[in-house]
């Protein structure tokens, strides 16, 4: 028997969300498995559909790690069957008193705190004494070398990906509606926030209209760095270029993904926060549409420079250009976009499985 012990699980959406039940769930296929996460509204409806134990934590968020803890060693005292638990962050397993088999994900950003620190020094107490730390990218299994997490415990296993579904056609045509009359597409799926570097974009997007006076710029979701964005595409003057939407729907996200040309999200480390994998270049690869990511994080194991898409320096606005100008030249994206969705297959979830069933 495994145990799941996580922070973030559906019904809350999110990329980390995504990431822990889609290990669940495969790990359900394996052997019996019971779930330890945090409450989340609404997620009765939820826990009634899966084929597995979910025990959902509430209370005050000081507290509910102490009171989840203390559940899990009970529970782990209580059942001599569990063999392995499986976290998703360090702070999961920070109290957990046991011998079983234990393996830790991490994913650059939650690790990155200078060597020596304090909080450095509580991370490798958990992850120096784990058996398995599963890094999401090649970027992040350095970055955790390179802050005193003990290289042979370490394993890169990428981030999985359900197969596609059929996208309804009602959902094709409304985005086809919203992009008409503009040829050249870009589109990002993420939070606004300084390290996705939507802004380089837009400002790109301002020197590319000359060029390509048919380029719009699609721009999903939520994020601090919102208002900031939009005062600057009204100083550029590029109302007509870029388009802000939230809360779509999942149908309708697939279908302005689908619809689109390149996926663009040319990541830089700001202050402690990185992209540790990218797992929107694997989704939108799915789809057929090839990216451009950063070189700062660990876009280069989603995208195949030259080949699946383009890895950019985001902090360098010329290369940002010029990798569009590039794809978008004698629709090269076309050609990128075939060899992504070939791609994509490598990283479903019933292969990536393999990679964990060896160390259970």
């Amino acid at each position: 028997m495994y145990l799941v012990v996580t922070r973030t699980f559906p019904p809350e959406v999110g990329g980390m969300q995504n990431l822990m039940w889609g290990l669940a769930r495969s790990l359900s296929k394996l052997n019996l498995i019971k779930v330890f996460a945090d409450y989340n509204e609404g997620h009765e409806e939820f826990d009634k559909t899966v084929s597995f134990s979910i025990e959902r934590v509430s209370g005050i968020k000081i507290l509910r790690k102490y009171r989840k803890a203390s559940l899990i060693n009970e529970y782990l005292n209580q059942n001599p069957k569990v063999s392995c638990i499986v976290a998703d962050h360090w702070k999961s397993l920070e109290l957990i008193k046991t011998n079983k088999k234990k393996i830790c994900l991490i994913h650059s950003k939650e690790i990155n705190h200078k060597k020596g620190s304090r909080l450095n020094q509580k991370i490798l107490n958990v992850l120096n004494n784990v058996d398995h730390v599963i890094a999401n990218s090649n970027f992040t299994k350095k970055l955790a070398i390179d802050l005193g997490v003990e290289e042979k415990k370490i394993l890169v296993i990428n981030p999985g990906v359900d197969p596609i579904k059929e996208i309804p056609k009602n959902d094709l045509k409304k985005a086809e509606e919203i992009l008409k009359g503009k040829k050249h597409r870009l589109i990002t799926v993420s939070r606004f926030e300084k390290r996705k570097n939507h802004e380089k974009v837009i400002m790109a997007i301002r020197n590319l209209k000359e060029i390509y006076p048919d380029i719009v710029y699609t721009c999903i979701g939520t994020g601090d760095d919102e208002e900031n964005l939009k005062k600057l595409v009204i100083e550029l003057k590029l109302e007509d270029q870029i388009n802000f939407l939230k809360d779509v729907p999942s149908d309708f996200k697939n279908a302005l993904v689908a619809k689109s040309n390149i996926f663009i999200m040319p990541s830089i480390i700001h202050k402690k926060s990185v992209e540790g994998f990218g797992i929107a270049f694997i989704e939108a690869a799915q789809y057929g549409i090839p990216s451009i990511g950063g070189k700062d994080g660990g876009a280069s194991d989603a995208i195949i420079h030259k080949k699946t898409g383009l890895i950019c320096d985001g902090n360098n606005l010329d290369e940002i250009y010029s990798s569009i100008d590039d794809l978008l030249k004698e629709n090269k994206y076309l050609e990128y976009g075939k060899a992504a969705k070939e791609n994509s297959q490598n990283f479903l979830w019933e292969k990536i499985i393999e990679s964990y069933k060896r160390i259970l």
